[in-house]
């Protein structure tokens, strides 16, 4: 995620994958072709799937509701974060379901090529942050200062982060400001990447399963935090100043972002029913972490996931329908 500033995790059954590399974001491919070709009759949707569990769980419910409500067929394709406003802006997708905020692709996709209009608030309102075992930080409460990190730094060295103390992250494809902030903030540390949110996930289940300490960059809304309670370490305060830097100088925490739908502007003005529906999206952290828990813990396909949730759940989703 840009997350400002972003992440991932698994691959997912679909109909499609988008080949794209990490650092693309510049590339404008709006004249090529859409993968998918719709038989005539069929009413179609294309949603992009990042890799991070949340974004499944509004994808999985979305195509499931698609589908049995309103009698479409729903193709995926799954892609970084920010290749997938490149997909959106020419026609490979229909929709982005979950952004935590890429103003530069805003500025060329939405206020100049008009390729994509916003989608309006998914309800969920996201933040990263760096945090540390609450175990941990029981017993050592001035951790959560960053100033008192290279404290620690001894304590938290691995074999990956040499002589330094570790900050853990998840793939290296994310877009995030930790190297910037170590370096900016004179701390003792290394950032190493787990390689995805999934590897992410289970070191720090390692972690707390022996009480080690960690520091981790993580964020919410994550089911995770029901299993291992953490707490966050106060960075600088994060002003917008400070995010207009360019990024190897950032020296502050990430934001709060309200995360937000984005869809293609042709198929916000012709896409019927789905184009309806997918403004009208909308659910809690806590509607999310449900579907989540239910995909990475209790290893549920992400369409196993959404049926139990649409099942428990028919006050919520009712009103996402277009009406008659």
């Amino acid at each position: 995620m840009n997350r400002s500033r972003t992440r991932l995790i698994t691959a997912l059954s679909s109909a499609a994958a988008l080949l794209a590399t990490a650092g693309c974001g510049a590339a404008d491919m709006t004249q090529q072709a859409s993968p998918f070709a719709a038989p005539a009759g069929v009413k179609t949707v294309t949603l992009s799937v990042q890799s991070w569990v949340g974004a499944q769980a509004n994808v999985a419910v979305a195509e499931q509701l698609l589908k049995e409500e309103l009698g479409y067929r729903v193709d995926l394709v799954q892609t970084d974060e920010v290749p997938a406003w490149d997909a959106l802006s020419q026609g490979r997708v229909d929709a982005i379901l979950e952004d935590w905020g890429h103003p530069d692709q805003e500025k060329l996709y939405i206020d100049e090529k008009k390729t994509i209009v916003r989608g309006g608030d998914l309800g969920v309102t996201g933040h990263i942050g760096w945090y540390v075992p609450k175990y941990w930080a029981d017993k050592n409460p001035d951790v959560t200062d960053w100033k008192n990190l290279n404290k620690y730094a001894d304590e938290l060295r691995t074999a990956e982060s040499g002589g330094k103390g570790q900050l853990l992250d998840g793939s290296p494809s994310y877009v995030t400001n930790d190297v910037a902030l170590v370096k900016n903030l004179d701390l003792d540390y290394k950032v190493v990447f787990a390689g995805s949110e999934a590897a992410q996930i289970t070191q720090i289940q390692q972690f707390a399963k022996e009480k080690k300490p960690f520091l981790s960059y993580w964020y919410q809304p994550q089911w995770l935090f029901n299993e291992v309670p953490m707490v966050e370490v106060e960075l600088p305060e994060y002003t917008d100043e400070c995010a207009a830097k360019d990024p190897k100088d950032i020296d502050c925490a990430y934001p709060t972002t309200p995360l937000q739908k984005f869809l293609n502007a042709d198929f916000a003005e012709r896409g019927g029913d789905a184009s309806a529906f997918l403004k009208k999206f909308h659910w809690s952290e806590k509607d999310q972490n449900e579907v989540s828990e239910m995909i990475a813990q209790q290893k549920l396909t992400p369409q196993e996931a959404a049926e139990r949730w649409i099942e428990r759940h028919p006050d919520v989703w009712k009103k996402w329908l277009p009406k008659d």
